[in-house]
């Protein structure tokens, strides 16, 4: 058992907003015995960057699906826009999710369109636009990730740090209210994840929204985040501003984001 659990997460209910676009209520689910979610409580700060970290294997990316309506809870409640994703049909989820960019771990670009095409995906089948338009946005999107030159290339061509890149170019497009990021440091160097950080922080800087990122990655987490929720045995057991999360007595905590041998993470 968890040393955590039964108690609430640290510095965490001070800060839930009961207006936020993105608010997760009392979430479980489990794959066979597995209990991955065990009462997950979360409040999303509109219009900020929270990374959600914790081990590997410890339900981050679950959680992601649960807000964007690919896994259902087993229990629970996930209001998005206040609306409960789960009290509503499919289509109506599907017009929910037009409002979602998401950056996944790969950048899941199809390897049969360019890089143009791939950003002018999203804009083709959720919108109305011409194709001036969407040459417009597309255009736009990609001098914001430096990816101008690269355009007509295909994913083959492409680095891992460009490939993520364009995926949060694609994932930008339609220009979502909420932006999800997959373990966007994954298969990237230090330095190149840095420089994705950097421009996360400088995009959300120009355009705004709610963006959640899923890391464990701490130069990911010290870069990037603006708050910070710890999930760990499957529930929040912290949720503060980044500076709480580094100077936090929390033995969990402390040691997961100092990477120390001492403290209550094994190798289980």
């Amino acid at each position: 058992m968890s040393v955590h659990e039964g108690r609430p997460a640290e510095g965490g209910h001070a800060m839930l907003e009961s207006d936020s676009k993105v608010k997760i209520r009392d979430l479980h689910k489990k794959f066979g015995r597995a209990r991955v979610l065990r009462g997950v409580h979360l409040d999303f700060v509109d219009d900020a960057i929270t990374t959600v970290l914790g081990p590997s294997g410890t339900g981050k990316s679950v959680l992601l699906k649960h807000i964007v309506g690919l896994l259902a809870p087993d229990r629970g409640e996930v209001v998005v826009f206040n609306q409960n994703i789960w009290g509503m049909s499919e289509a109506q989820r599907n017009e929910l999710r037009k409002r979602f960019g998401v950056l996944f771990q790969d950048g899941a670009l199809f390897g049969s369109m360019n890089v143009y095409n791939n950003v002018a995906f999203p804009l083709r089948k959720n919108t109305d636009m011409d194709e001036d338009q969407i040459r417009e946005i597309v255009t736009q999107r990609l001098e914001e990730v430096g990816l101008t030159a690269a355009m007509n290339r295909f994913p083959a061509e492409l680095s891992g740090g460009m490939k993520k890149r364009a995926g949060f170019a694609r994932a930008l497009a339609t220009n979502p209210e909420v932006v999800m990021f997959d373990e966007p440091d994954s298969g990237l160097d230090p330095v190149r994840t840095t420089l994705l950080c950097k421009l996360i922080r400088e995009v959300h800087a120009e355009h705004g929204g709610t963006y959640i990122v899923v890391s464990h990655d701490t130069n990911t987490i010290r870069t990037v985040s603006d708050y910070v929720a710890v999930l760990w045995h499957g529930q929040i057991v912290h949720n503060g501003t980044r500076d709480d999360a580094f100077n936090t007595t929390d033995p969990f905590v402390k040691q997961f984001l100092s990477g120390g041998a001492e403290g209550p993470l094994g190798m289980e």
